[in-house]
């Protein structure tokens, strides 16, 4: 099935986005744990794809389009005459998939932002008292107890306070999936205290990872596929927003 990509305003923005950053993208769509192609992919049969030389900005739509594609069912997407599903209606899918609990009237980032905590909130369910205290003192997070809810509560009070802490929860989440399913982090440039808790949370995300690998794909959204990809774009939009901040802090 030739790619068509869908006219989608929370999409647009990858246009402008890191060439590295569209090869993550492009790799979770194409590629399996294995290193093998996806049967159902179309991306890496695209002529244009096949000739960008790297140069992903110039295929950022096929991309974006073939995301679309996943995010709805291969029959009804023969119906809408070969277009996927809005970027938003794909979130939502993921969320409720995921067991998010976020409010559908919210703005695209805010709902994104409600599945990386989360997957942050699972990651620490599955970490000691130590690890835990080890991830507070690296994000600089003023807290007695070392509950999942209290730890939570204070990432969120900090991501109200200053935009960039989104950026780097988002960082610790989206290079934890993409370890897990590509076998390799983001190409990006970060400070030591935020190294030591990416390095605390891979473990924790890479059995969340490897849980949301082993989901069949009978009908509907390819979620195997969806989940880490709309957790990179997430994580894309907030490097968009606040990576420069995010980075030096």
């Amino acid at each position: 099935m030739a790619i068509k990509y869908r006219d989608d305003e929370d999409l647009v923005f990858l246009k402008d986005c890191d060439q590295d950053d569209l090869k993550v993208l492009a790799d979770m769509l194409i590629y399996k744990k294995s290193g093998k192609k996806r049967l159902n992919q179309d991306l890496a049969e695209e002529r244009e794809f096949r000739l960008c030389n790297d140069d992903y900005r110039k295929v950022w739509d096929l991309i974006a389009g073939e995301l679309q594609l996943y995010g709805g069912d291969s029959i009804i997407n023969l119906t809408r005459r070969g277009y996927g599903v809005p970027y938003r209606e794909n979130l939502i899918d993921v969320c409720k998939k995921m067991r998010v609990n976020f409010n559908k009237n919210s703005t695209t980032e805010k709902i994104e932002m409600n599945l990386i905590m989360k997957v942050v909130e699972d990651a620490l369910e599955n970490m000691s008292d130590d690890e835990k205290r080890e991830i507070a003192k690296e994000m600089k997070l003023d807290v007695e107890q070392m509950t999942t809810q209290v730890i939570v509560a204070a990432l969120q009070a900090a991501i109200k306070v200053a935009g960039f802490r989104a950026y780097q929860i988002t960082v610790i989440v989206a290079n934890a999936i993409a370890k897990a399913l590509l076998g390799r982090g983001l190409p990006i440039a970060i400070n030591v205290g935020l190294m030591r808790a990416m390095a605390l949370f891979a473990g924790p995300i890479a059995i969340i990872a490897n849980v949301v690998l082993t989901i069949p794909i009978l009908t509907g959204p390819a979620y195997r596929v969806t989940i880490p990809a709309t957790i990179q774009v997430a994580y894309m939009r907030q490097k968009m927003l606040h990576g420069a901040e995010g980075a030096e802090s």
